[in-house]
């Protein structure tokens, strides 16, 4: 069999951390251990029944057996702008301003090829999500990192970043609440960043995945909610988290006439547009009940006092997120976040994503996620005291 040679942007891709970080959890779980799998970022609870049931009647539909628009159910897109509208106060045409993705992951991969020319600089936070890096390099564009750190609440300080990168600048991402560190950015820091991009003539993509979990009654913030946000960017919304529909591959991005078009011509290229009734399920989700996301969210609260409360009081010294479903937490002295992962795998049976899979500044921590039980977080919580690494505080 003859073995053809891959192209160079094939070789060129990042490795995919989920995947080796998967296969290390794989391998313990065959040796028969009970593994409990806090590294993941796949939500555990199931998709809300009205959501379900609207698909199950879409199915029947043989309008949604042939092709959709290419750009999407227009019904879909007017969901968006109410969606849109209702939550965030923020004006979306339908026709122009939004574009129908297959998950979200897909358009921050798909942008920088719309925009970028081989070379072109994207700055990109770290730690940050890794597919950020995979749209970067099939773009062949030269990223510069803008480092996330505790002692500015994990958000980019421009004034740090060089000028000459700046001024090379033509794409910027950004994502609050945040993956990993749940951190959450102000309104205050968006008007910023609207100013800094519109001074320089960066594009900002916004990655609001996590946008519904916020904690302590805080709603998180909408980029276009700034003034004049629309002028230099987009937001990427999906209806993974919000609805826990992450295997139905659906989302949409908003804003900036001209990314959304540049998006959209993308897309007439790769696809024909959503299965239809995915489509419908979208729209029952956005304009349907919403107790469903406040419980979501109330869950989330929960686990995230179990977690929390419960590794203080074994000594490790931890803080609460913001927002997202996920924790960062520092490992302790002596270890690297890789060996601290291994650690904790090898020796409790917990997995944890070490910290530098989403970035050198990612080094000293690892990633948590509140995707199981409570129960199942207080065992993780006590197979980690027994490991005695910290002192127990009363």
């Amino acid at each position: 069999m003859t073995t053809f040679k891959k192209a160079e942007r094939i070789n060129s891709l990042p490795q995919q951390f989920f995947a080796s970080l998967t296969a290390n959890v794989q391998k313990v779980l065959k040796e028969g251990h009970d593994v409990i799998n806090l590294g993941q970022g796949n939500p555990d609870q199931p998709t809300p029944p009205h959501i379900v049931n609207t698909m199950m009647q879409a199915v029947k539909s043989p309008s949604n057996h042939k092709y959709s628009p290419f750009r999407g159910l227009e019904s879909f897109r007017e969901a968006i702008s109410v969606f849109y509208k209702r939550e965030y106060g923020v004006n979306i045409d339908p026709e122009e301003e939004v574009a129908v993705l297959f998950g979200g992951k897909a358009g921050l991969v798909e942008l920088p090829q719309c925009l970028l020319n081989p070379g072109d600089t994207v700055l990109v936070p770290d730690p940050g999500y890794p597919d950020y890096l995979s749209g970067v390099s099939l773009a062949e564009a030269r990223m510069v990192t803008m480092p996330l750190k505790e002692e500015n609440h994990f958000l980019p300080e421009y004034d740090t970043i060089p000028m000459e990168d700046i001024e090379k600048a033509k794409l910027m991402f950004l994502n609050y609440p945040n993956n990993p560190t749940g951190a959450v950015a102000s309104r205050s820091f968006f008007d910023e960043t609207v100013s800094f991009a519109k001074q320089h003539d960066i594009c900002v993509v916004h990655d609001f995945a996590y946008g519904a979990i916020g904690f302590e009654g805080k709603k998180p913030v909408s980029f276009l909610e700034a003034e004049g946000a629309k002028d230099t960017g987009i937001e990427i919304y999906t209806l993974s988290k919000t609805y826990n529909m992450a295997g139905w591959r659906v989302g949409f991005a908003v804003g900036n006439k001209s990314v959304i078009d540049a998006l959209n011509i993308l897309q007439d290229h790769l696809y024909v547009s959503l299965f239809g009734a995915v489509q419908e399920a979208a729209e029952a989700a956005l304009l349907g009940p919403q107790k469903c996301v406040e419980e979501l969210v109330d869950t989330y609260e929960s686990r995230r006092k179990t977690l929390i409360d419960g590794l203080q009081k074994i000594g490790w010294d931890v803080k609460a997120p913001a927002g997202s479903f996920f924790a960062w937490l520092k490992v302790p002295e002596g270890f690297s976040s890789v060996e601290f992962s291994d650690y904790l795998l090898e020796e409790a049976k917990v997995a944890v994503a070490p910290g530098v899979g989403f970035g050198e500044h990612g080094e000293g921590y690892v990633r948590v996620g509140l995707l199981t039980s409570v129960e199942r977080l207080e065992e993780a919580v006590g197979r980690i005291e027994n490991l005695k690494l910290f002192d127990k505080k009363d």
